[in-house]
């Protein structure tokens, strides 16, 4: 007898190794990022993301209803306005196109599904950054919390279960905790993108929202740095302390072990964002018969889920709730 045969012995057949298998992905692990746009009467392919499209307000609501038939328990929005400006109104607009598709959303599926809205300007803003400038053209960490203010309590009131602010402001989710409170939105529950890294994976997203950095800047200096570590935790540690409900690592794939580090470090739901880089790469390689697509997407999307996420913002959401019941 080799004990060591013992491992191969569990993997001899299909059934063997589901039954013993450590990470068990499901529908119920993911959220499907959605793009609403304010102009137009039909979706829009995004070249870049093949699948995915900017949808309609119409087009939008039977998207989500099929997707919650298909038993996906939520979705994230994002806008794409009709027009923009330096502070990024729209964002906090009544009337704004993710407002306005909130309200439609939580008419027609109600609470059978969790709407989540993204809190940003970049979508909003002329100049493609995540807050309002100051006068030497760099964010004014302050005076962008009061904006992402005003867009968590305007989300709320059109009928977000939670607000995701994304901007990596330092001190936003303790004011927009406050202002959530203030305005009576106890139950409004707050996702902080907490490890969000300025990473090179966001391109495709950039072209669904239509958005492009004044001057070919970037974002390094409020986004995270790929090199770093300890700071993610840092992070993540102080927006659970300023009353995040839930946290979130984004990029997911390149950095599962910050993944694994924060789902250590805190003791509240870490979600991971499986970007829009990380979807196209796998649909472009697969386009080109260099992989095999659906055993490399779940193979991805499983590490993800191993690695410590309880749910997955992916594209492929609707791709697995259609084919891995």
């Amino acid at each position: 007898m080799f004990p060591e045969s013992r491992p191969r012995r569990l993997r001899s057949t299909a059934a063997i190794r589901d039954l013993v298998a450590d990470t068990r992905l499901s529908t119920k692990d993911f959220i499907a990022p959605l793009f609403v746009r304010e102009e137009g009467n039909a979706p829009v392919p995004i070249k870049s993301l093949p699948g995915v499209v900017q949808h309609t307000l119409s087009s939008l609501k039977d998207e989500v209803r099929q997707l919650r038939d298909l038993g996906v328990p939520g979705v994230i929005l994002f806008g794409i306005p009709k027009h923009k400006d330096e502070v990024g109104s729209g964002a906090f607009d009544p009337n704004g196109i993710v407002q306005r598709a909130l309200s439609e959303l939580r008419a027609s599926v109600g609470d059978d599904m969790v709407l989540m809205a993204d809190l940003c300007v970049d979508e909003y803003t002329s100049h493609g950054h995540c807050g309002v400038l100051n006068a030497k053209g760099h964010v004014d960490n302050d005076a962008t919390i009061e904006i992402y203010t005003k867009a968590a309590v305007a989300q709320a009131r059109a009928g977000a279960h939670v607000v995701a602010p994304s901007g990596m402001m330092d001190g936003q989710v303790g004011a927009i905790r406050s202002a959530l409170d203030y305005n009576n939105f106890l139950d409004t529950a707050i996702l902080a993108y907490s490890a969000k890294y300025a990473s090179g994976l966001y391109g495709p997203f950039r072209d669904a929202v239509e958005v492009q950095i004044a001057g070919g800047g970037d974002r390094k200096g409020y986004q995270q740095d790929y090199r770093n570590t300890r700071e993610a935790l840092r992070e993540a540690i102080a927006d659970v302390d300023e009353g995040a409900d839930m946290v979130m690592v984004k990029p997911a794939l390149s950095y599962l072990d910050i993944l694994a580090d924060v789902r250590a470090a805190v003791d509240v739901p870490v979600a991971a964002y499986q970007v829009s880089g990380e979807y196209a790469m796998i649909k472009a390689a697969a386009a080109n018969g260099w992989i095999d697509h659906d055993a490399v997407a779940i193979e991805q999307l499983t590490a993800i889920k191993r690695a410590g996420a309880s749910f997955i913002l992916s594209y492929f959401a609707r791709w697995f709730a259609e084919n891995n019941q």
